[in-house]
């Protein structure tokens, strides 16, 4: 269903973050015509007014509990499903960590990483700080602060091949290291 579309993931968002994401998505529209944005909101219930805040953007929405694929007229899928981040993630080529523009504290960047997404997140990530300073530290993360830096983020990793991968090497890098609490647990 989404065939060659480029794809940014927005995944565990807050109130304050989608238009944020909406606004972000309306700015890439014009390097990448073709975009699906995906946002899989932290509570799913907020689905039918994340849609009406894009729709007044000009944004043309679907819900996964109303359509199991987004049609080639989709610009914004909103994923209001429990249990399938992981399968966004590895569609999404470049995915924004949500809970992280508003002071939430944001969620765990992990899980993106392990299924080869480039990360991006808002500055507020107190809730998971070994994690983001070791993210950011080498460039396994960039730091967004409102739809502008968004969008001028996640268009560098959705056009530059090479930039992404580096991205996505120096996050693996980083997770790598912070493996291991099992082993330590047990030991």
């Amino acid at each position: 269903a989404i065939g060659k579309r480029p794809v940014l993931l927005a995944s565990s968002t807050h109130k304050g973050e989608d238009g944020v994401t909406g606004e972000a998505h309306v700015k890439l529209r014009a390097a990448l015509p073709e975009l699906l944005t995906i946002i899989v909101p932290r509570h799913p219930d907020r689905a039918p007014a994340i849609a009406q805040e894009l729709a007044a953007l000009g944004l043309a929405c679907e819900l996964r509990s109303a359509a199991a694929v987004p049609s080639s007229a989709c610009a914004v899928y909103i994923a209001d499903t429990i249990g399938e981040l992981g399968t966004f993630y590895a569609l999404a080529p470049v995915s924004f960590i949500g809970g992280s523009l508003i002071p939430h504290g944001g969620q765990n960047p992990i899980e993106a990483v392990r299924h080869g997404s480039a990360v991006l997140t808002g500055p507020h990530t107190h809730n998971f700080v070994e994690a983001y300073a070791a993210l950011t530290k080498n460039g396994g993360a960039a730091v967004v602060s409102n739809a502008d830096e968004l969008a001028a983020a996640a268009l560098r990793l959705l056009s530059n091949e090479a930039a992404r991968s580096a991205a996505l090497q120096s996050a693996d890098d980083a997770v790598q290291l912070l493996s291991g609490a099992l082993e330590t647990t047990m030991a």
